[in-house]
Parts: C-alpha cells; sequence; structure tokens
C-alpha cells in the first residue's frame, strides 16, 4: 500500500515518527514523507522520500509574539493534571480559539494544506499517518478517501481536553456553539470541495507511543506500540569517553532538541546549573550547543555538542532536562530517573505523571527551580533507589507495547477497513484508485 507520512516542520515533531517510517518500507509499502521544505533535509538525512509542499510556517515568531497569552492559558498545573472541574467552557473556547490561531493554523498553513491535497490526489495514498498537529493531512486523507491515522510523540492531552469540550458545547444552543477547531477545518476542507467529519480531528484511530500508565482512556480506536528513539539532524556517534562504564553516578543533563532546533528555550542558566550539579560526587555530561559560550566548569562536567540520548541513557543514573517528549521518552525507555524541568502544557503534564508513579520529580518553575535546588533535588533522586523502581516499571510497561514492525500488520487491516472514495472531488473526475 501507499503511506504518507505528514508532519509540520519542526524536527522533534517529526523525529518519533521515522522508526514507523522505516518499519512500514521494511515490509515493502511504498512512503512518502510531506512536510514544509523547512523540514525536507532532516526527511533525507533519515532516508526516507520527501514531498516538499506549501510555504515555511512561521509559526516561531507568531508563538513568540503571542506567548504571554498562549502560555499562560496552559502553564497552570490543574489543567494540565485533567482536573475536569477547573476546565470549564469558557476555558476551553478561549484555548481553543487562541491555539486555532495562533498554532494549527500557522503550522498548516493554507499552502502546505493546498499542496498536500493535490500530491495525495495524483498519488493517491491509502493511508495517512499524521502528527497530531498536522492537521493538513487528515484534510489530504478525507478529501482523497485515504485511512488516516494520528502518530502520538506524548500523552493525548489535545484530545483529551477536546473532547471535554465537545461534551460542554453539546447542550448549548446552536448559536453558541463556538469551536474554532472545527470552523477553521470547515473553512479548509470546504475550499477543495469537502464536508467537516469529526474523524478529520481524531483520525480513524490513534497509534499511541506512550506507556499504558501514562496514556490517557479516551473514546478512541488505539494501537499501543513502543517508541523507539530516534537521534535525528544530530550526528548518532559513539563517543570514546562513553565505551567504559562511569566511575562514580553519571547524570545527563540536557535541553533537548527543541532548544537545538528552535527558538524557544530548553533550560535556563545552564552554566549555573552545572556548577551547582558539579558539587555532587558525579560525573555530568551536558549537550550544549556549539558556540555557545561557557565560563569554565568543574573537571566532573563534561560538556558536548551532542549526543544520542540512546547511546549515553543505559549508563546514566539520572537525567536532568526540559521535560521534552522525545527525551522523557527515551529515559523512560531505559528506566533512567528523571529531574523534569519543564514549565508549560504537556511537558508539566509528563512531568507531574512521572512524579505520581515515583519515576521521578518535578520542580516547577519560580524558587524550587534555583540552582542549588535542582542539586538538592538531583541528590534525593540518586540517593533514593524507589526512584530507580518507578522507572523500571515505566520501562517495563513501555517494553511490553509492540515493535513498529510488530504494528504493521494491524495497521494493513485497519486502513483496509477505513479507506473509502474519495468526499472532496466532483463526482465523475475522481481517476480509479488503483
Amino acid at each position: 500500500m501507499r503511506v504518507l507520512v505528514t508532519s509540520f516542520a519542526m524536527d522533534a515533531h517529526f523525529n518519533g515518527m521515522v522508526p514507523l517510517a522505516w518499519a512500514l518500507r521494511t515490509a515493502g509499502h511504498e512512503v512518502r514523507v510531506a512536510s514544509q521544505p523547512a523540514l525536507t533535509p532532516s526527511i533525507a538525512r533519515a532516508g526516507l522520500t520527501a514531498v516538499p509542499v506549501g510555504d515555511d510556517h512561521q509559526v516561531e515568531q507568531v508563538m513568540t509574539a503571542a506567548a504571554p497569552g498562549v502560555f499562560a492559558l496552559h502553564q497552570n498545573p490543574d489543567y494540565l493534571e485533567g482536573r475536569p472541574e477547573l476546565l470549564d467552557l469558557d476555558f476551553l473556547e478561549s484555548s481553543t480559539t487562541m491555539l486555532t490561531a495562533m498554532f494549527y493554523a500557522q503550522i498548516n498553513n493554507d499552502s502546505m494544506v493546498d499542496e498536500m491535497v493535490a500530491f495525495s490526489r495524483w498519488w493517491r495514498p491509502d493511508l495517512v499517518i499524521w502528527e497530531p498537529f498536522t492537521f493538513a493531512g487528515a484534510v489530504a486523507a478525507h478529501v482523497t478517501g485515504a485511512a488516516h491515522a494520528r502518530l502520538l510523540w506524548g500523552p493525548d492531552l489535545f484530545l483529551q481536553v477536546y473532547q471535554r469540550f465537545q461534551r460542554l458545547l453539546a447542550p448549548q444552543p446552536p448559536e453558541l456553539r463556538d469551536d474554532a477547531v472545527r470552523d477553521w477545518l470547515t473553512w479548509t476542507l470546504g475550499r477543495h470541495g469537502a464536508e467537516f467529519s469529526p474523524e478529520v480531528v481524531t483520525g480513524h484511530w490513534t497509534i499511541d507511543q506512550m506507556p499504558a500508565s501514562v496514556r490517557f482512556e479516551l473514546d478512541q480506536p488505539l494501537v499501543p506500540m513502543r517508541y523507539i528513539p530516534y537521534n535525528g539532524p544530530l550526528p548518532a556517534v559513539v563517543p570514546s569517553w562513553s565505551r567504559t562504564d562511569p566511575a562514580r553516578p553519571r547524570v545527563c543533563v540536557t535541553g533537548g532538541m527543541t532548544e537545538r532546533t528552535t527558538g524557544f528555550s530548553g533550560l535556563d542558566a545552564v552554566a549555573d546549573l552545572l556548577e551547582a550539579i558539579a558539587e555532587l560526587d558525579v560525573e555530568v555530561i551536558a549537550t550544549v550547543k556549539a558556540g555557545e559560550r561557557m565560563r569554565p566548569l568543574p573537571g566532573n562536567v563534561r560538556v558536548v555538542d551532542s549526543v544520542p540520548l540512546h547511546v549515553v541513557l543505559p549508563s546514566c543514573d539520572a537525567v536532568v532536562h526540559h521535560g521534552g517528549a522525545g527525551t522523557w521518552a527515551s529515559a523512560a525507555l531505559y528506566g533512567v530517573p528523571q529531574l523534569a524541568l519543564a514549565w508549560q502544557w504537556d511537558d508539566v503534564f509528563r512531568a507531574l505523571r512521572l512524579e505520581k508513579l515515583g519515576a521521578g520529580m518535578y520542580l516547577p518553575p519560580g524558587p524550587a527551580r534555583q540552582a542549588s535546588a535542582v542539586r538538592d533535588g538531583l541528590a534525593h533522586l540518586l540517593d533514593d533507589s524507589s526512584f530507580r523502581a518507578g522507572a523500571a516499571k515505566i520501562r517495563e510497561e513501555m517494553l511490553d507495547c509492540p515493535t513498529p514492525n510488530e504494528v504493521v500488520p494491524a495497521l494493513e487491516d485497519l486502513t483496509a477497513a477505513h479507506r473509502g472514495a474519495p468526499s472532496g472531488i466532483p463526482a465523475g473526475t475522481a481517476a480509479a484508485r488503483r
């Protein structure tokens, strides 16, 4: 079958799709990866076939300008802990409206959507797999009759909140059922001769890479899949210093892919943080962007431009990071206790869940994030063996999930069940499916 994998142009969101794309390729299926031109080099470096579509998005500029409003809505831990009594209709309507205008419609700009639809009409994919915010993939699938599924890189916080929003909207009179996501997608689909369907928001099913204890139970068909680390555009080279066991506890400190490839911050005051951590009897491995100035640091701190996490984490006793999806999942896969310095949205949710499961700690923004507090938190993480036991349980859950290769037959069956006739091409003009 023909499979179109789609992501907006951001490495951190694309990287989690690469192992499944290759599993489909090695099973004999044709695979194309469609995104804005900025992602083309990363797609090509992954050994996959790129389809550049539309103009590059400007989401960093838009979100930076809108950050005070957008992020203020989503930094409240009460929201992220999933306390439904605090998610009232006014909040959810405001959140949906702002995110649609400032994020969803920006990363799925009109030129990207139009060219992805045009390519899909020509290539006629059987299955479209889309990163959960890349609604352009869902639109292209709906218009051309392809089966389509979301591939998650983290807990399905979006759908969990959106489904609650729909439940609160349902009893309202029609004139008060304002849903910016639905309205934007209705307009977008209408430009291509198709009508809105709820599956354009949810996919026909969801492929979930989260361990069971972190996964949301939602009213949505689900295919669990094991997370497989992929290093992305950074070189995956095993350094010589990593080929022997450390003489003392090894700690990795990283701001993740986001800090390196976008304008959004990963970890603040890195030099102060490393100096404080180095006061412990540990070996510190810190990833810092090339060219970033660092004052002289203690001898037990090794600063590197990049290091593949799947190489170094198995030898680590703890990791200190920004809470990002890839770093979180890689550490969880290798059973490494985590100290998460998350500050917004899904990063905070993952950090809180980690703490609740006894596999790590979350330090919220504010006084608790001073360098000395991070040092003391890390010391507790290293001294208390219960964190290692909690991390080991999450690792077992992840290893219990089927690998991408094992998931492929289920995707073949689901595609056969959901593939349909094109809905966005006038009758009599659609070419027969090959």
